[in-house]
């Protein structure tokens, strides 16, 4: 972890903006796992140029697809997957996850490891299930990274039932890869609630976009054996890390209009402009932008965000500076996040002058007086844009190592500061 620190800008006339934000990381990702098992090119367009999608095109690459990334679009040529590969998934679980469901398909060893904090986060259920599916990994005895998948050419699949309650991307690992499994792949799951069920509807989408057969009913997703085809693939805004930018008018007052907001989306972002509304921000749409204005004054909030879990720790930050206090619920599983994220939120806010309460499923916040500080980040995106948002209105709060944002959004900081000086279009 990083030492420097960065000083979140004050905004001291309200924030007015116009800001378009880079591409999904879901769907891009997404998009190029099924480029890779496809039967025909695809090119992706407006994709997202970040850490996690650079990772997941050079695990793609380790395994034999091409991948030819250009200004605007990124053109993937599938190829039979091969070992011997070496994966970094760095700190993205979706590369953890979503190219270990596919690696059995690949004729070889490929062996995976990341970042530290990699370790830690939850993989054992889909470890477990892909045994049960023939694939045969050696993990130590951990049930965690590193690991090698001994691939034997192909997976025969077939059903397997799995804990899906710490992350929704366990359940969409094996369903993007089940199409090239021999029997396809019927998960059925067990344990507790499923968390970011927007995610898994966004994955059965984008199978049937390519071809895929997917069924689902109550608890069970079933995905046919059968060809994926190529194409065109063209990503929409992340409407998650947009979530900084629309909270920003709430928190500050002003204006602000994110371009290019998708109507309809099947994205867990796209419920965040109601959240807005709860808290006392007036949201409307003028053509292709968002617009989200506010005056300054918020109010907390009860509400369950288990669909929508990346919002949750900008929320925080905008709960923290509320006139009233806020509960934020269903998001235990955010303990095994890039950090554990209610710990860290309850610690950075609390340092700063907030009460904050830890419960099983989430966090109560109390707003206080806040004086400025270090806010740290703990490797995570996701909080260093918390930082950024309560520097808005916290004198003197520094960010550390904001660059970690580099994992989903390169040229966060730089925007935010030009947001912020009104300096953007």
């Amino acid at each position: 972890m990083t030492t420097d620190v960065w000083a979140a800008p004050l905004a001291r006339g309200g924030v007015h903006a116009t800001v378009r934000v880079p591409g999904s990381k879901s769907i891009t990702n997404r998009a190029l796992v099924l480029a890779a098992l496809a039967t025909a090119p695809t090119v992706v367009h407006r994709p997202l140029v970040s850490r996690d999608s650079e990772l997941m095109a050079a695990a793609l690459r380790a395994l034999g697809a091409g991948v030819v990334q250009q200004a605007d679009a990124w053109t993937v040529q599938p190829s039979p997957l091969a070992g011997p590969a070496e994966i970094d998934v760095g700190l993205a679980g979706t590369v953890m996850r979503f190219v270990l469901a596919m690696a059995g398909l690949a004729d070889g060893p490929v062996h995976f490891d990341g970042d530290p904090r990699s370790r830690e986060r939850p993989l054992r259920p889909l470890i477990d299930a892909l045994r049960t599916l023939g694939v045969d990994i050696d993990d130590g005895g951990r049930s965690s990274l590193p690991l090698t998948v001994a691939g034997r050419g192909g997976v025969a699949g077939g059903e397997v039932t799995m804990d899906v309650s710490a992350s929704s991307q366990l359940l969409s690992a094996l369903l993007l890869a089940g199409p090239r499994y021999e029997r396809g792949v019927t998960v059925r799951s067990s344990g507790g609630r499923l968390p970011g069920g927007p995610f898994v509807r966004l994955t059965a989408a984008m199978l049937r976009d390519r071809g895929a057969v997917v069924d689902s009913g109550d608890d069970e997703w079933r995905v046919e054996p059968g060809a994926l085809r190529g194409g065109e693939i063209v990503v929409e805004p992340d409407l998650s890390s947009a979530a900084p930018f629309l909270v920003a008018p709430l928190v500050a007052g002003g204006t602000m209009r994110i371009s290019g907001w998708p109507r309809e989306s099947l994205q867990a972002g796209a419920a965040t402009p109601e959240v807005l509304t709860a808290m006392g921000g007036h949201v409307a749409f003028d053509g292709d932008d968002l617009v989200v204005s506010g005056d300054g004054h918020v109010v907390g909030i009860d509400i369950d965000l288990a669909d929508n879990p990346e919002l949750v720790c900008v929320l925080a930050a905008v709960a923290a500076v509320a006139s009233t206090p806020t509960r934020l619920r269903g998001i235990g599983h955010m303990r095994g996040h890039e950090t554990d994220r209610l710990a860290a939120l309850a610690t950075e806010l609390g340092g700063l002058g907030a009460r904050v309460t830890e419960h099983e499923d989430g966090l109560a916040i109390e707003p206080g007086r806040l004086s400025g500080g270090v806010f740290h980040t703990y490797d995570d995106h996701r909080l260093a844009m918390a930082g950024a948002v309560l520097g808005l209105v916290v004198p003197d709060l520094v960010v550390e190592d904001i660059e970690t944002v580099g994992k989903t959004y390169p040229d966060f900081a730089a925007q935010w500061q030009a947001v912020v000086a009104g300096e953007s279009d």
